[in-house]
C-alpha cells in the first residue's frame, strides 16, 4: 500500500487545485480523493496522489488513507435536504484523528442581514436548505473537534469568481438585474485569495473559530453583473424592478436577492495572516484572462 502525504483535499476541484499547487510550490506533498479512474489519473497529472473514493456510496463503506495530519474539506453538500451525509461519511472514515480540519462553509449560514456589516459573532440563521446544508455540516466538523483533539477551522465564503468563474452566459443572454436601488448587497472573493486563506489556515488561526474569507469590498449584486459585462465587453443586463424580477428570475435566483449583507474581514486578516492579492473586484478582473464557464466540483 502506498504511503500517503499528510496533507488530504477532499473536494479537489478548481479551489482544490490552486490549492495543491501551493502546497507543491512550497515543497508539500499531497493527495486528495477521486470519484472515479478518470478523476485520479487527472490528479496525478497534477501531481497530487489520488486516493479513490465516493462520498456519496454507502456501500462499500468510504475508505481514506491513514497518516492525514491535515484535512482540507472542500466538497459540497449533497443538492437536497438539509444535512450533510457526505461530511459525516468522511469524519466516519478516518483512522486517525487529523492535526487539524479545515472546512469551507458559505457566507449564506448568517441569512439575511438587512446590508448590515457583520463578523463572525453574527447569529447564523440561514434561509435557505443550501445554506442550512452548510450549517450542519459546520455543526458536524465542530462537534468532531470537541470530542477529539482535532484543531476545527471553518472559512465562510460568499461568491467565488475568477478564471472559469464568471456569469459569461447569463449577461450574454441579457437576463435582467435589480434596479441598483434596490438590489442586495454581495460579497465575494477571488479563487486566487480563497485558495491563499485555505493554505494560511494550515497553520495560522484559532481551533474551533470561523472566519470570514473575502475581499471587504461588498457591493449589490448588480454591481458585480454589471462590473463583469465591462471586463468582457458585453452590454450590461438591463434593470429591473424588484417586484418584477420576482415574477422573472429562477428560484435559486430569488434566494440570492432575499439576502443582503456586508461582511468584515477584518478576522481574516489578522488572524490568519491573509494579505489580498485581489483586494478589489476591478483589479480581480483585471487578471481573469479566461471566459468558460463557472468550473463544477
Amino acid at each position: 500500500m502506498p504511503s500517503f502525504p499528510p496533507d488530504f483535499i477532499v473536494g479537489c476541484g478548481d479551489i482544490g487545485l490552486r490549492l495543491a499547487r501551493r502546497l507543491i510550490a512550497e515543497g508539500t506533498p499531497v493527495a486528495a480523493l477521486a470519484r472515479s479512474h478518470e478523476r485520479a489519473k487527472a490528479l496525478e497529472s497534477a501531481g497530487i496522489m489520488p486516493s479513490l473514493g465516493d462520498l456519496d456510496d454507502t456501500a462499500p463503506p468510504l475508505s481514506l488513507p491513514g497518516g492525514i495530519e491535515i484535512l482540507y474539506y472542500l466538497a459540497p453538500p449533497p443538492a437536497s435536504g438539509i444535512t450533510d451525509p457526505r461530511i459525516v461519511r468522511v469524519l466516519s472514515a478516518l483512522k486517525v484523528v487529523p492535526k487539524r480540519l479545515i472546512y469551507i462553509s458559505t457566507s449564506g449560514v448568517y441569512g439575511d442581514c438587512e446590508g448590515a456589516w457583520i463578523d463572525e459573532t453574527a447569529p447564523l440563521l440561514p434561509k435557505t436548505d443550501r445554506a442550512r446544508r452548510r450549517l450542519a455540516a459546520e455543526n458536524e466538523v465542530r462537534d468532531y473537534g470537541l470530542r477529539t483533539s482535532c484543531e476545527v477551522l471553518v472559512l465562510r465564503v460568499p461568491g467565488i469568481y475568477g478564471d472559469g468563474r464568471l456569469p459569461e452566459t447569463r449577461i450574454r443572454q441579457g437576463l435582467p438585474v435589480i434596479d441598483p436601488l434596490e438590489a442586495p448587497f454581495s460579497n465575494r472573493i477571488h479563487a486566487d485569495d480563497l485558495a491563499e486563506a485555505c493554505l494560511k489556515a494550515r497553520h495560522a488561526g484559532t481551533p474551533g473559530q470561523a472566519y470570514n474569507i473575502s475581499d471587504g469590498q461588498p457591493s449589490t449584486m448588480t454591481d458585480y453583473f454589471w462590473q463583469v459585462a465591462d471586463h468582457l465587453k458585453l452590454p450590461r443586463p438591463p434593470a429591473i424592478p424588484l417586484a418584477e424580477a420576482r415574477k422573472v428570475l429562477t428560484p435559486a435566483m430569488l434566494s440570492f436577492l432575499d439576502e443582503s449583507k456586508r461582511l468584515d474581514n477584518r478576522k481574516m486578516r489578522e488572524e490568519l495572516g491573509v494579505v489580498l492579492r485581489y483586494p478589489t473586484l476591478s483589479e480581480g478582473l483585471k487578471a481573469v484572462s479566461q471566459r468558460p464557464e463557472p468550473f463544477s466540483v
